[in-house]
């Protein structure tokens, strides 16, 4: 067993398109031991910190965000593409590379004053957990930290959340 979750980590050439080495976290999950790492090692970035509740963001952060929040005996809301929650919400919108997303949360997924940390797999440019904190934010709740399990620094996704306790797990440079 590694104790370095990179050595969970495949890394698949061209893919989405020429050029891109993509980082795939689907081996990190599928191996019991990769999967544990990768959550001790995230758990260990929250250590301490004072919170309330965590949001998880869709997909691949709800994979993070429930065992963590367990870990952590809090709740968990989840953070969706518009259209996709049932009850009433509030949504965000941010740009993509090509366009535009909205993302939403359940208007009572926060009450006013608690205490938020954001959970995802990755942080690229930062738009999606931007789009976030600002939902958190418009509920009343205060983020105190976004925890990434892959953090791509040259899309300078830390440098959108200026001012936010940002941390991951494993970093690459590239897209």
């Amino acid at each position: 067993m590694s104790e370095n979750v990179k050595d969970y980590v495949r890394s698949i050439e061209d893919f989405p398109e020429e050029g891109v080495l993509f980082r795939d976290i689907t081996t990190v999950i599928q191996d019991p031991d990769g999967f544990r790492l990768a959550l001790d090692k995230m758990q260990e970035l929250i250590g301490d910190t004072q919170f309330d509740v965590v949001i998880a963001a869709e997909s691949r952060g709800f994979i993070f965000g429930a065992p963590l929040a367990d870990r952590f005996h809090k709740g968990m809301s989840l953070l969706r593409k518009k259209g996709k929650l049932p009850f009433k919400t509030v949504s965000q919108s941010y740009e993509l590379e090509y366009g535009t997303a909205e993302v939403e949360l359940h208007i009572d997924a926060i009450k006013p004053g608690q205490k938020v940390i954001i959970v995802d797999d990755l942080i690229a440019t930062g738009g999606t957990v931007d789009a976030a904190i600002k939902l958190v934010e418009k509920l009343g709740g205060e983020v105190v930290m976004c925890v990434f399990l892959m953090e791509l620094t040259d899309l300078k996704g830390r440098e959108r959340l200026h001012g936010y306790e940002v941390k991951s797990v494993i970093s690459y440079e590239g897209k």
